[in-house]
Formats: C-alpha cells, structure tokens, sequence
C-alpha cells in the first residue's frame, strides 16, 4: 500500500539535505513526482522549487508524470542501438500513437527509452515493467502486445 504525501514527509526532519530521499520516496510511492508534491517538499525543507525542479531534472531516475500500467523502457545502448533499437520505438511508437516519454490516453501503456537495461548480449532488448523482452524484431511488437492484451482479458 502506497504512503499519502504528509506519511512520506512525516518521516524526515525537513532538512535541505533529506531533498533527494524525499523525492525517491515520493515516486517510490506515487509513481511520479506531481506539482502539488513539489509544492509541498518546497514549503517542508524551505528549497525553492525551482531548486527542487533543478535537482529532480538532473537525476533520470525522477518523472513528473505517471507511467502507464504497463511502462515500456527500450534501451537504447550501444549493442542495441546497433542492433535495431531506434526501430523498435519507432514501431512502439506507432503501436501506441505515442512518442517517447509519453502515456497513453488510457494510462495503460508508457513508453521511454534508457541508457543500458544491463542485457547487452540479448540486444535489442526492452524491459516491461520487471520483464525483459530480448532479440526484438518489429514482428515481435505486435506478438508482445497481442500477448499483453489476452493476458489482460484473462
């Protein structure tokens, strides 16, 4: 069961530099850091939120918005680059009727790419939410979302 905004800050003192794990424990616990959570952080630790805004964008691991039920990340490293990834998102993409970073209307389905899922010898790869997907074609996009919706009609 995910923690409210006022249990998340009710176990830190409110200090500069608790920002970070505050931030982590948010997301950790809302899936995303929204505006009124900023607001708030702001006005707990005394940080700007501009501050704030600067240190969540620095870090990748921070997002403003949800990701869907099922949040895509294909990597995009030097293996799976090389072995098709840019293609793999374009057919996402097309999937989906979403770019990159965005979710779909339904909330159902977020796509993002990544640095390295560590999978180097499956490349190309993407990971779906815990699963790893490896030696992806763009046949394979169609069969995993095929695969995805009866598992979900089950």
């Amino acid at each position: 069961m995910s923690k409210s905004l006022n249990e998340i800050l009710s176990t830190f003192n409110g200090n500069k530099s608790e920002l970070i794990p505050i931030l982590q424990d948010i997301q950790s616990n809302i899936g995303y850091l929204p505006e009124d959570a900023i607001i708030k952080v702001s006005k707990f630790t005394q940080v700007p939120e501009s501050e704030i805004y600067g240190v969540a964008t620095f870090y990748t691991q921070f997002r403003f918005l949800p990701v869907g039920k099922k949040h895509i990340m294909v990597c995009k490293g030097t293996a799976c680059h090389v072995k098709g990834a840019p293609q793999i998102i374009e057919g996402i993409e097309r999937h989906l009727d979403i770019k990159e970073g965005e979710v779909t209307f339904d909330l159902e389905y977020s796509l993002e790419s990544v640095g390295c899922l560590g999978c180097c010898a499956l490349a190309p790869c993407a990971m779906i939410n815990e699963e790893v997907e490896s030696n992806l074609t763009l046949k394979d996009v169609k069969k995993i979302f095929s695969r995805m919706k009866n598992n979900s009609n089950k």
